[in-house]
């Protein structure tokens, strides 16, 4: 990890969030600041509110309650411009979301006319530029059927690029892959970080979680559990609960017999 610069005010400000479906409170009370240049990991099992929580700070998901800041900026303001402010945010989903009818110079362009108003010389340029910084030059007037599933996400985060933002949200991005293509992913977002881009990843990659990151956030139930160091929060974790979720992707076999086993007992009393 780079040595990051820290400014006065933090890139990112989650304040007494919450986030509610229904009957079903997934948020209960998030308070997180991200610096600039800092590279935060949120962890945590299925369900337990960490891409609900990614989904709010650029306001693709409504919060029921509390404040996201962006640079400054209140999202949560009513009468914010909230395009103006989702310009600086890049976001990376699961899966690619890449026009299939579209080369992939035209996927990176598209948006950057449409949304920057940029002319075609322009963005084509700067699509090549990002193309060459996710090693994918060679692929420009390839379509994405073509591109195995690894390409395709280093595309959609080239593409993300190409709109200059200052903030990079990752949702579980190779997830959707298999797994000799997620070290080819894990390694632009590693160069990302070590170019001092503020990025709030959602993801399973302890690995990539234990070295990149800066800070690592555990997420349990809708509340954040543990927020410390990858060493803190990885290679010693204070609650059980954090304990035993990371037992379970360490051994996933062996957490599935402890399960059921205690799923037998339950049954017997």
């Amino acid at each position: 990890m780079s040595e990051k610069p820290l400014t006065a005010r933090p890139e990112i400000e989650v304040r007494g969030l919450h986030k509610s479906f229904g009957d079903n409170e997934v948020l209960r009370g998030i308070d997180l600041e991200i610096e600039q240049g800092e590279v935060v990991c949120v962890i945590g099992p299925s369900g337990s509110g960490k891409s609900t929580l990614l989904r709010c700070v650029n306001l693709l998901e409504e919060p029921t309650k509390g404040q996201v800041f962006v640079g400054g900026t209140e999202l949560t303001d009513p009468d914010v411009d909230i395009d103006a402010v989702r310009r600086r945010i890049g976001m990376v989903f699961q899966q690619f979301n890449l026009f299939p009818h579209l080369t992939v110079t035209e996927n990176l362009t598209l948006p950057q006319r449409r949304v920057l108003k940029r002319d075609k010389a322009t963005a084509a340029k700067v699509a090549a530029e990002n193309l060459e910084r996710v090693g994918l030059s060679e692929k420009a007037n390839a379509y994405p059927a073509s591109l195995s599933g690894g390409q395709q996400q280093r595309v959609a985060i080239a593409r993300s690029l190409s709109m200059g933002p200052e903030v990079m949200l990752f949702d579980e991005p190779t997830s959707a892959l298999d797994p000799e293509l997620v070290g080819d992913v894990l390694g632009v977002m590693r160069m990302l970080a070590n170019e001092g881009m503020t990025m709030m990843v959602v993801t399973h990659e302890m690995t990539f979680a234990r070295e990149v990151a800066d800070r690592v956030v555990f997420m349990d139930g809708g509340v954040v559990v543990e927020d410390g160091t990858p060493a803190q929060v990885i290679g010693d974790p204070a609650h059980e609960r954090t304990r035993h979720f990371l037992s379970r992707l360490i051994d996933p076999a062996m957490a599935e017999v402890e399960e059921e086993t205690s799923d037998q007992v339950g049954e017997n009393d």
